[in-house]
C-alpha cells in the first residue's frame, strides 16, 4: 500500500487527491479530495500569458494543499498541469512558483497524456459492469480544452481540442470585461460553431460514433447532473455514476444560456466559480451528445486525478 498525492491544475480549477493505492488489488482508497476555483487560464486565450493575479490565486491554493499533503504524510506527489499552462508564454513563472511551494515541478503534459489519465481514472472501476457496454467514449470537458478518448480496457484513440468552458466564455461571451448576461443568440451561435469545428478535428483521430457508452468528466458535466437531479446542495455521492438523458441536458443547457447571473447563482448545487462559465460548458456537452447520438451520459466524479494517482502508485 502506497500513500500518494495527485494534483491536477487546469484552466479553471486546481484539485487535490490523497489516497492509499494498492496495485496488487487495484484498489484506490480515497482519503481527501478537494477542489479550488483559481481561474489560472484567465485571459490566456487573448493575451497568451498567465495573469499575475491568476498565478497568485493558484499559489495560494498550492500552499493550502502543501499543508494537507504534509498532514496526511503522503509518500509520493505528482503535480500535473494542463491546458492553460501549455498555452502560456510565461509558464516558467508558474513552474518556479509550484516548485518553491510543493518541492516538485509541475509536469505540463500533452493533451494525449491528459486523455490517457482521464480514461484510466474514469473507467478503472467500471470493469465488470454489465449495464454499460464497451467501448467507452470518455469526454473530459475542462476550462481550456476537451479530451476525447475511446477505449475498452485500454485507450484506442485520443484527441485534445481547444474548446472548454472558460475559453469559450472568454472568447465569445465577455464584452468590455463583463460576461454577457444572458448572451445574445449570435454569441451562442459563435460558440456552437467553434465546438462543431473542434468535433470535426476530434473525429479525424477518434471514432466518436463507435462508442456505446458516453462517460462525462469534470465540473461542467457534474454540475449539469446536480442540476438535473435538483439537489439541495452539491452531493458527489449522488452525482457519481448518475445518468442524464440528452433531452434533459438540452433542457438544462437552454435554461443556462437564457438565465441571468443571479438566477444561475441561486442554483443550490452551483459552485460560485462556475456561474459565469457553466452555460458554455453545458453547450459543449450537448453538442457532443448530439454529434455522437448518445442518448445519455454516465457522469463520473473519478477522472484525471485518479489516473494521476495510479500513475504515481
Amino acid at each position: 500500500m502506497t500513500r500518494v498525492a495527485a494534483i491536477d491544475c487546469g484552466t479553471n480549477s486546481i484539485r487535490l487527491l490523497i489516497a492509499d493505492a494498492d496495485p496488487a488489488t487495484g484498489e484506490l482508497t480515497e482519503l481527501d479530495r478537494r477542489m479550488t476555483i483559481v481561474r489560472l487560464g484567465q485571459g490566456v486565450d487573448r493575451t497568451g500569458r498567465l495573469a499575475p493575479e491568476a498565478l497568485e490565486r493558484t499559489f495560494a491554493a498550492c500552499r493550502e494543499y502543501a499543508a494537507v499533503i504534509k498532514e496526511y504524510g503522503a509518500e509520493r506527489l505528482r503535480f500535473v498541469a494542463t491546458s492553460a499552462s501549455r498555452d502560456a508564454e510565461n509558464r516558467d513563472d508558474f513552474v518556479r512558483g509550484v516548485l518553491d511551494i510543493l518541492g516538485v515541478e509541475p509536469e505540463v503534459i500533452t493533451g494525449d497524456q491528459e486523455a490517457e489519465f482521464s480514461f484510466t481514472g474514469a473507467t478503472r472501476e467500471l470493469a465488470g459492469r454489465t449495464d454499460l457496454t464497451r467501448p467507452y467514449l470518455v469526454v473530459d470537458i475542462g476550462g481550456g480544452s476537451t479530451e476525447f478518448v475511446v477505449g475498452d480496457d485500454h485507450v484506442r484513440a485520443a484527441r485534445s481540442v481547444d474548446v472548454g468552458c472558460v475559453r469559450m466564455t472568454e472568447r465569445h461571451l465577455v464584452h468590455e470585461g463583463k460576461v454577457s448576461d444572458p448572451p445574445a443568440a449570435e454569441r451562442i451561435a459563435a460558440i456552437r460553431a467553434d465546438i462543431e469545428a473542434a468535433l470535426d478535428l476530434a473525429e479525424e483521430t477518434v471514432p466518436l460514433r463507435e462508442a456505446h457508452t458516453l462517460v462525462g468528466l469534470a465540473g461542467s458535466v457534474t454540475t449539469v447532473s446536480a442540476i438535473a437531479q435538483e439537489l439541495p446542495e452539491y452531493d458527489s455521492a449522488r452525482v457519481h455514476h448518475s445518468r442524464v438523458s440528452r433531452d434533459r441536458v438540452r433542457e438544462i443547457t437552454e435554461w443556462l444560456l437564457r438565465s441571468t447571473h443571479a438566477e444561475r447563482a441561486a442554483v443550490p448545487s452551483m459552485h460560485p466559480g462556475r456561474v459565469d462559465v457553466i452555460g458554455a460548458g453545458a453547450l459543449v456537452l450537448l453538442a457532443i451528445m448530439e454529434r455522437t447520438g448518445a442518448e445519455e451520459v454516465v457522469v463520473s466524479e473519478h477522472d484525471i486525478l485518479d489516473g494521476i494517482a495510479w500513475s504515481v502508485a
